[in-house]
């Protein structure tokens, strides 16, 4: 099974990614995570992009498109791409490299969410600095307020949860990424829309039942 899964920051995409690659075999491919991963390893193409990142510059789409390609080639049971395509330009490339390998996508999951669901949801929550764990202000609060459950150590709000960086990373969302599903829309993929604001159970019963019917 060959998907790749959109949506907007908040919708929930690691969380899905993890429970489909679980439930299929599908081999989570993250692109921040390769990129880290060659740059670690030492790699020609981690070596090129640690350059482009050094300077300040973003590292281009054909190098991010040889990595993915690189990592794609080694998933004999499928793969889910998480975090890629992110423009239309980085999709028509994947397309082409996928055609010339003889590959073709199965499906896009395009997690949909109203972004007032999501600036609540992100900006809600608070983190323990000390043992990780996660809550929200509202959803999923503390037995006494700020404070962890676990160690007791202050709850804190990571920056980027902030709301006006939520609506920042949601206006880049939908002038840079949301474009991608209306390229695979137009170009024939099967693209199945999942109403993500709802309980995660739910949302990924429904993305079971849709890749069930599809495999």
């Amino acid at each position: 099974m060959k998907i790749i899964l959109l949506g907007p920051p908040g919708a929930g995409k690691g969380t899905q990614c993890k429970r489909v690659s679980e439930r299929y075999g599908a081999t989570h491919l993250s692109s921040g995570d390769i990129l880290r991963a060659e740059r670690a390893a030492g790699t020609k193409l981690g070596r090129e992009a640690q350059r482009y990142m050094d300077s300040g510059a973003l590292v281009p789409d054909q190098l991010i498109i040889d990595m993915m390609m690189g990592a794609i080639s080694k998933c004999a049971k499928g793969y889910l791409l998480d975090g890629f395509p992110r423009t239309v330009v980085q999709a028509e490339a994947l397309d082409k490299a996928l055609a010339a390998a003889g590959e073709k996508l199965d499906a896009v999951l395009n997690l949909e969410i109203d972004d007032n669901v999501i600036v609540d949801r992100m900006s809600g929550r608070r983190s323990c600095p000390k043992c990780g764990a996660v809550y929200h202000v509202s959803n999923q609060p503390p037995k006494v307020a700020g404070i962890c459950d676990n160690d007791g150590e202050k709850l804190v709000q990571r920056p980027d949860d902030r709301p006006e960086v939520v609506q920042n990373r949601l206006k880049t969302y939908h002038a840079q990424t949301e474009p991608v599903i209306g390229y695979y829309r137009k170009v024939g993929r099967r693209v199945i829309d999942i109403d993500a604001d709802k309980p995660m159970d739910d949302v990924s019963h429904a993305i079971f039942s849709e890749l069930d019917a599809l495999k």
